[in-house]
């Protein structure tokens, strides 16, 4: 009986692994995404910065050297607000994975918890019903509170992970 148990308490901890391990390639795979785009914008401005110093070192006309700074700055800015959005879109696609993520978590790991302690209490010999009917009782009250807690964590998040609206600031 001990095995069983014990075999029982080794899948949930299994289960519990796996989550982990999959929020942390989740968040590998999102940095990875993140430097990649924060690489590849910093290259860009540095080649870009060197081609416009090359140009206004080659200019003589102070009017034409403003009218070059002005088109670098407005480039330059472009380039970093296109960054400033991949960067904001992997995030919200991040947390609304991470979300989903531990939304099933939170709905299977209570549920497998559950099902183990009830099995765990089958196994114990209660002679009186009523011992046992109270039992039965605090864990369906107890599974109620649980599934509740995460109906509204989950609610919490999702609302928590929404862009803003454009009304707010």
């Amino acid at each position: 009986m001990a095995t069983k148990q014990q075999d029982q308490y080794n899948e949930l901890q299994k289960k519990n692994l796996e989550a982990a391990m999959r929020l942390a390639q989740l968040s590998i795979e999102n940095s990875q995404r993140v430097m990649e785009i924060q690489v590849a914008t910093a290259k860009s401005l540095f080649e870009e910065g060197v081609q416009n110093a090359k140009a206004l070192a080659a200019i003589k006309d102070p009017k034409q050297a403003v009218e070059l700074r002005t088109q670098y700055a407005q480039t330059t800015t472009e380039k970093m607000l296109a960054c400033a959005r991949d960067m904001a879109e992997i995030t919200t696609r991040t947390q609304a994975e991470v979300g989903k993520l531990v939304g099933e978590q939170l709905s299977t790991g209570s549920q497998d918890v559950f099902e183990a302690m009830q099995k765990m209490f089958q196994g114990i010999p209660i002679s009186d019903q009523n011992a046992m009917s109270a039992m039965q009782t605090a864990m369906d009250t107890t599974r109620a509170a649980f599934e509740q807690m995460t109906r509204a964590s989950t609610q919490a998040f999702q609302a928590f992970s929404q862009p803003p609206s454009k009304g707010r600031k």
